[in-house]
């Protein structure tokens, strides 16, 4: 061998032996957020129960407390999702309850993520629910009518990992509310009998379905 095919093979054996040592890129955590909606806390109805069931999966799970949840303000809101999810990425699955769906939704319209990791959406709605224009002195109309919604920008942001659950006898927001937000996502809509609102009252401390639809778009994003 001569010098010059010395150099040439331990120059080579040298790269060689550095891509060896490299380590593989670390993939971001799935970071899943729970937004609750109008007059609840981070811990009412479900959304303890969801938290502690994906924390045993080792996933991490980031409970949104909204202030003043009664009379909820809008700017109030936004600036708590602001400080609470920040940017989402193609790792961050949201999942929101009622007055938590639109309020999340216009977040999103508004600071524009390139790739969420995925949506799902409880009792959802994206414009005016005619049968509900206001609750206990909350104008629910006027806080809608400051939500602007670009479906479609959501819709390409998750793909197809959009999943929401709605009941035939939910008297809060019927059922016609949350497929016309499924339609303009594109999304998968879940139609239960019943349910309700999906609230304590209706004895929903637990709700096994949500815990599904995280874990399909969990495993979405893995393949």
């Amino acid at each position: 061998m001569n010098r010059r095919q010395f150099c040439a093979a331990a120059g080579a054996g040298v790269l060689l032996a550095g891509c060896k040592n490299l380590a593989k890129p670390q993939s971001e955590p799935v970071r899943v957020f729970i937004i609750h909606g109008y007059g609840a806390t981070v811990a009412d109805h479900w959304f303890p129960w969801l938290a502690r069931q994906l924390q045993q999966q080792s996933i991490t799970a980031l409970p949104v407390a909204l202030p003043d949840s009664m009379q909820p303000d809008y700017r109030r809101w936004q600036d708590a999702l602001s400080q609470a999810v920040g940017m989402p990425s193609g790792r961050t699955i949201l999942v929101a309850h009622s007055l938590g769906t639109i309020s999340l939704l216009h977040y999103l319209s508004r600071v524009r993520p390139h790739k969420i990791g995925g949506l799902v959406l409880v009792s959802a709605f994206g414009k005016r629910i005619p049968t509900l224009p206001e609750i206990n002195g909350f104008n629910i109309d006027a806080y809608i009518d400051r939500c602007r919604i670009d479906f479609a920008a959501i819709a390409r942001m998750a793909g197809n990992r959009i999943e929401l659950i709605s009941a035939d006898d939910d008297t809060i927001v019927p059922v016609e509310n949350t497929r016309y937000v499924a339609k303009e996502l594109n999304g998968y809509l879940h139609i239960r009998a019943t349910g309700g609102h999906f609230v304590d009252r209706d004895g929903f401390t637990q709700f096994p379905p949500v815990l599904e639809s995280v874990e399909r778009i969990v495993q979405m994003l893995q393949e």
